[in-house]
C-alpha cells in the first residue's frame, strides 16, 4: 500500500482552540501525523511518497467540491487577518460572530467586507485555528488525496493520503472541527472523474463527517455512509441523524449510523457490518475511508471504548469489501497512540488480501 504524506503539513500548527467555554492548546498537532509516519516506516507497510499533483490539477478538484468564494476566502485570509492589525501575525485566526439563518437581515448573497465578519460566515465553530500556513498544508493534502485515489484508479487495490489538517467536517463553503478542505471529497470526486461510476465514502471518524453529507446529499453517485457519536449529545451536534437520507437526486444515498457515548468494539462493528452491506447493497465501484482514530478509548474529547488491537479487525472487514480503497487521514487526539492504531487499520487491510 503507497502512502502519500503531506510534507507542508507542519505550516498549519494552531496554537490555541475554544474548547468548552475555554483556550486550552489544540488538540490537532503536528505530532499526529509523525507518529503515524514513524509507525509506517517502522513496520515497512509499503512506500510512503509527497504527491505529485499539478497546480492545474489540484486547482480542478478544489472547485469541484468547494464553492470559488470559499477557496477565494480561504486563499487570502491570513493576509486580511494580518492587515487587521500588524499584532495579528503573532496569534491564531479564530471566528467571534456568526450570521443566524432564518433570521430577518440575513443575506447568504452579501459577504460584508470586515475580515471578521467574513470569517464568521465561512465557520462553524470557534475551535478551528486559522494559520499562516494553514491554506499551504490544507491545500497540499488534497494533493494528497487525489494521488492515492490516482493510485487506486491505475490499478493498485488501496492508497493511503496521509494529510493534516483533516477535512471530512469541512464543506462546499464553511470549515470548522480542524477541517479546511475535504480530503476524502477530493478523492472521491477525483475516482469518479477517473471512471467509476458509483463511489462509496465511509466515515469511521467519532464525529459526523457533516462536510462530506453537505457536499453530495443531493447526489446519487456518490454513497456517504457515517458511523458515528449521537450528535444530540456529540460535535458537530446538527447533523448525522439517522433519519437524513439524502435530498432530491440523492435521496436514499446518505446514511447516518449515530451510536450512544460509550459504545464498545461488539455494538460497533455491528454498525461497520450494516454500512458495508449498504455498500454492497449500492453496488460501489470503488470506496473511500475517512480514517478517525478518535474511537479509541484513550482519546480526549471522544466517546467510545476500541482498543488498539479493535482497529486490526476493523482494516480486516473493511477489506472484506473487496473494492478499490482510498484511505484518509482525519481524527485522533490520543497523539502516542494514533500511529500505532491507524497502522494497525491500514496493516489489517493489506493483509487480508
Amino acid at each position: 500500500m503507497k502512502t502519500f504524506h503531506n510534507p507542508d503539513h507542519q505550516q498549519h500548527a494552531g496554537r490555541q482552540e475554544m474548547f468548552r467555554g475555554r483556550m486550552v492548546d489544540c488538540h490537532e498537532v503536528p505530532a499526529r501525523l509523525d507518529f503515524v509516519m514513524n509507525e509506517l516506516r517502522q513496520r515497512s507497510l509499503g512506500d510512503v511518497l509527497p504527491p505529485a499533483i499539478s497546480e492545474i490539477e489540484l486547482d480542478a478538484a478544489l472547485a469541484s467540491v468547494h464553492s470559488e468564494r470559499y477557496l477565494s476566502f480561504l486563499e487570502g485570509a491570513w493576509a486580511e487577518w494580518v492587515a487587521m492589525d500588524p499584532a495579528n501575525a503573532g496569534r491564531d485566526a479564530l471566528p467571534s460572530v456568526w450570521p443566524m439563518p432564518n433570521r430577518h437581515g440575513f443575506r447568504t448573497n452579501v459577504l460584508p467586507h470586515n475580515f471578521a465578519a467574513r470569517m464568521g460566515a465561512f465557520a462553524f465553530d470557534s475551535g478551528c485555528p486559522l494559520t499562516a500556513g494553514t491554506w499551504a498544508a490544507a491545500r497540499k493534502g488534497a494533493a494528497c488525496a487525489m494521488a492515492a485515489a490516482a493510485e487506486v484508479a491505475s490499478g493498485a487495490r488501496s492508497a493511503f493520503a496521509l494529510t493534516r489538517p483533516p477535512g471530512h467536517h469541512a464543506g462546499p463553503d464553511f470549515f470548522g472541527g480542524y477541517c479546511f478542505i475535504n480530503n476524502a471529497a477530493v478523492a472521491a470526486q477525483t475516482l469518479r472523474d477517473k471512471g467509476f461510476e458509483r463511489v462509496a465514502v465511509l466515515d469511521v471518524d467519532y464525529h459526523h463527517g457533516n462536510g462530506t453529507q453537505t457536499i453530495f446529499y443531493e447526489r446519487p453517485d456518490v454513497l456517504t455512509i457515517s458511523i458515528h457519536g449521537d450528535p444530540l449529545t456529540e460535535y458537530p451536534f446538527y447533523l448525522g441523524h439517522a433519519d437524513e437520507r439524502g435530498a432530491g437526486a440523492g435521496e436514499g444515498y446518505n446514511l447516518n449510523l449515530p451510536l450512544a457515548r460509550g459504545t464498545g468494539f461488539m455494538p460497533w462493528i455491528k454498525a461497520l457490518d450494516q454500512a458495508l452491506d449498504a455498500v454492497h447493497q449500492y453496488k460501489a465501484s470503488a470506496l473511500v475511508v475517512p480514517m478517525g482514530l478518535d474511537t479509541f478509548e484513550g482519546d480526549p474529547i471522544s466517546g467510545f471504548t476500541l482498543k488498539s488491537g479493535d482497529y486490526t479487525t476493523i482494516g480486516r472487514r473493511l477489506a472484506d469489501a473487496d473494492l478499490p480503497t482510498v484511505f484518509t487521514f482525519e481524527g485522533g487526539y490520543a497523539v502516542a497512540e494514533v500511529g500505532v492504531n491507524a497502522v494497525n487499520l491500514l496493516e489489517g487491510f493489506a493483509r487480508a488480501a
